[in-house]
């Protein structure tokens, strides 16, 4: 198996649990560490006989060639995925998300790898309005309103055309938010218990009243080994829906009430451009299809997440 963006938040989560799991699989891992991977995160798998780590550049066609000739599943992750980075510099997105993806596309159909997993999100396709019920399917027609966003939308369509086309074996799943263990402090979760543990203002958009639909990130990797033992090749999957409507100044009332912060620390800032209404997604062809469940409500996870972040304290500096 080689994981790209091994290193990153959700990455490293599902790099222990596979090595854990499967200890007759050999796990490559590459990674280029920027700003969001950090090596310390695959610390529990890093002596294990099944593990080695690539520093290493999804773009540079040499090395993922090299990497690819010993590879049957790819499990692809590495992207660029901060909507307000990718507002102040598209091109760093464009660079990773398409092109990256394309030289993996491209490799893996020159070795003849017998899976293609593809790691993307729900913010390609779009917004949803506060007062209706919609939530996005695998029907959902693509609407992306972000850099970040039409880059992710770009690479999906890329996974899919070499599914066409060439007959490349792949998956895709489309994610909503994760939050838990190593996620780097700039998202939403990780920055609220940052800033509340060192008693300082709670950054939140606008009104606050953005609804974002999550997932623990042990849910989502668990996910992601049901869709590559169980899924259906050329398929796409929605993962989510574990909270109902749940906006972000609740997430942050939340994570204030289980550090026992007083909500006064909310500072509600300049609001930013194009942002988001609401995502929300119906799961209910990888419920019904391959049986999925996940394990953990959204309080326990976040209670769980706010424990290991404390726990953790070099992470919140």
């Amino acid at each position: 198996m080689l994981v790209t963006g091994g290193a990153g938040f959700i990455g490293s989560n599902f790099v222990n649990y596979w090595v854990k799991k499967y200890p007759h699989d050999f796990v490559t891992v590459i990674d280029k560490l920027t700003y969001a991977g950090n090596q310390a995160n695959l610390k529990e798998s890093e002596n294990k006989r099944n593990y080695r780590f690539v520093k290493g550049d999804i773009c540079d066609k040499e090395t993922i060639n090299s990497l690819m000739k010993e590879t049957d599943i790819l499990v692809h992750f590495a992207a660029e995925t901060h909507v307000d980075r990718s507002i102040a510099d598209p091109s760093a997105f464009v660079k990773t998300n398409v092109c990256g993806t394309y030289t993996l596309l491209d490799a893996a159909l020159t070795h003849h790898i017998k899976r293609f997993h593809h790691i993307s999100t729900d913010e390609v396709f779009g917004a949803l309005t506060l007062d209706s019920h919609e939530k996005f399917s695998e029907e959902t027609p693509y609407n992306p309103r972000s850099p970040y966003a039409a880059s992710k939308a770009a690479s999906d369509h890329f996974v899919r055309a070499y599914y066409t086309t060439y007959k490349l074996p792949i998956t895709i799943s489309n994610c909503s938010n994760n939050f838990g263990p190593y996620q780097y402090p700039e998202k939403l979760i990780p920055l609220a218990i940052s800033c509340a543990a060192k008693n300082k203002r709670v950054p939140v958009y606008g009104d606050g009243l953005y609804v974002r639909d999550w997932i623990y990130v042990d849910d989502h990797v668990r996910t992601i080994d049901l869709i590559l033992q169980k899924g259906t090749i050329g398929e796409t999957y929605l993962i989510g829906g574990i909270e109902k409507d749940i906006s972000n100044i609740d997430v942050v009332k939340r994570i204030l009430k289980t550090m026992g912060k007083d909500e006064k620390l909310i500072s509600h800032v300049t609001d930013r451009p194009g942002h988001d209404r609401r995502y929300a997604i119906d799961a209910s062809k990888i419920k019904r299809e391959l049986g999925w469940v996940p394990q953990h409500d959204f309080d326990t996870a976040l209670k769980l997440t706010v424990d290991w972040y404390l726990a953790h304290p070099a992470w919140l500096s």
